[in-house]
């Protein structure tokens, strides 16, 4: 994407210089260098009406109301929701006619010495983009990596400065909006994990295509959103709960992507006791899988998250190219068991040694990072054409010099084979399915979940058209 990148203080200054905008900046905790910048690029006076800084847990009470946790999403929002209507109340009658109003605030909690990567924190503004306008809204969520308080804090500065410029001039381009993100930083320094755009500057965003933007754009390694297409920070999902991972190109859902997760979960709760009301079933895409002649397809992306979410479980879009990347990123967040669940054609491609030629230790390093902690592979049958017959995850055939590895982790129960679902399914694979969806030949339906099907028909989904199928 090539801009021009304007540095903080230049940004600083020209809103400072803008007659229009003007509004309050209120930072909780480690977050207080936002509105400094304001301050030292002269002409303040010109944008900040109020700044301050309830750092006191009593006082940000008094002012918001009590929260369970400070540094959070609703504490952000709530800070939001006061300071903007309080700019309101006292200054819409006086200036409102010529003035986009905005309020800004932040809540961070630095890294703990002793737990590098400890540290986050969420940034937002309320906004007019034009005066007397409805607000929006753009919430972000933010990991800094600094082990220096202060350099902590110079991030957070620059981060929010780079937020307010692009809300007011970068709002009819949001994917340069999360590019300027990162102006003057780097992901050494932050990553930017959650974005979430709403109101009427916003009208035609989808944040499912900003979640992806956060990790094509290489803010981030992963994003989440739910089912319903609503952007969340990966803790709300993973922080403390055991974890079952399916990792695909969903192109399309099928019946056999469904029994998959429901065999690995009920394998994981009764091999490791795990509670079922707390386990959290994730679909992940990873950005390789997304790519079509080296350019991203947003609508066919689309189309698959939205047939994921008629499964009901969280998406994550990452740049994980392979698994013992995504483990160590899973293990930020919980200690409890995580489960892979895979079909057979993926499991022996974890034991094919070209994956972890830029690991020291190769494929034994590889392993140990894929099954770091308590992490097991749940391992579903292929169709084996010339038995006719499903094969078994004991039956898989790896390298010689690397049976005796992969007996070992069967024996100790890394990997778990899985029952087939059926005969008639098993066979038939997702590209055959999508090529009947394409062709109009509506025994595609057969293979796919009901509420898939109808999705898929509904929206005219991959190619789908209801003449070609009547034709049929």
């Amino acid at each position: 994407m090539d801009r021009e990148v304007i540095s903080t203080h230049e940004k600083a200054a020209y809103l400072n210089q803008d007659p229009t905008t003007y509004g309050a900046f209120a930072e909780i905790g480690a977050a207080q260098e936002v509105v400094a910048w304001f301050f030292r690029s002269g002409r303040s006076s010109g944008t900040v009406a109020k700044a301050m800084s309830a750092y006191d847990m009593v006082v940000s009470d008094a002012i918001y109301g009590p929260s369970q946790r400070y540094v959070s999403r609703q504490r952000l929002q709530a800070m939001l929701n006061h300071e903007y209507r309080l700019l309101q109340e006292r200054l819409d009658e006086a200036r409102g006619e010529k003035t986009k109003f905005f309020a800004f605030a932040d809540t961070v909690a630095t890294n703990r010495r002793s737990q590098p990567g400890t540290g986050h924190g969420w940034l937002g503004i309320r906004f007019q983009n034009a005066p007397r306008a409805e607000p929006s809204e753009i919430l972000i969520h933010v990991r800094p990596f600094d082990p220096v308080t202060l350099r902590e804090q110079e991030v957070i500065g620059i981060l929010g400065v780079n937020l307010i410029y692009g809300a007011f001039y970068l709002n009819e381009k949001p994917e340069e909006l999360i590019a300027s993100l990162m102006d003057g930083l780097s992901r050494v320094r932050i990553e930017v994990d959650m974005i979430k755009f709403s109101g009427p500057a916003f009208a035609g965003v989808d944040n499912r295509l900003m979640s992806l933007q956060l990790v094509a754009q290489g803010l981030t390694d992963a994003a989440l959103f739910t089912a319903q297409g609503e952007a969340i920070e990966p803790a709300e999902v993973l922080f403390g709960r055991p974890v079952l991972l399916q990792r695909g190109r969903f192109r399309p859902v099928t019946n056999v992507t469904l029994d998959m997760l429901y065999c690995a979960g009920e394998r994981m709760i009764a091999e490791k006791g795990v509670d079922e009301s707390k386990l959290a079933v994730l679909m992940e895409m990873s950005l390789k899988n997304l790519m079509s002649e080296d350019e991203l397809d947003h609508a066919d992306f689309l189309a698959r998250v939205d047939l994921l979410g008629a499964l009901g479980h969280p998406v994550m879009i990452s740049n994980f190219s392979t698994s013992y990347h995504l483990t160590p990123y899973l293990r930020r967040y919980t200690k409890l068991p995580v489960g892979y669940v895979m079909g057979l054609g993926t499991l022996r491609s974890v034991f094919q040694e070209q994956y972890y030629k830029e690991l020291p230790g190769g494929i034994l390093e590889g392993l140990a990072l894929v099954l770091r902690g308590d992490t097991d592979l749940y391992a579903y049958p292929m169709w084996d054409a010339v038995a006719n017959a499903p094969r078994m995850a004991d039956q898989l055939e790896v390298e010689p010099h690397l049976r005796h590895l992969y007996g070992h982790l069967l024996e100790n129960k890394r990997i778990f084979a899985l029952p087939a679902f059926d005969a008639e399914d098993l066979p038939v694979m997702p590209a055959e399915i999508l090529y009947r969806i394409q062709t109009g030949d509506k025994s595609w339906e057969r293979y796919v979940p009901p509420a898939v099907a109808e999705r898929i028909r509904d929206k005219h989904l991959f190619g789908y058209s209801a003449e070609m199928a009547n034709v049929r």
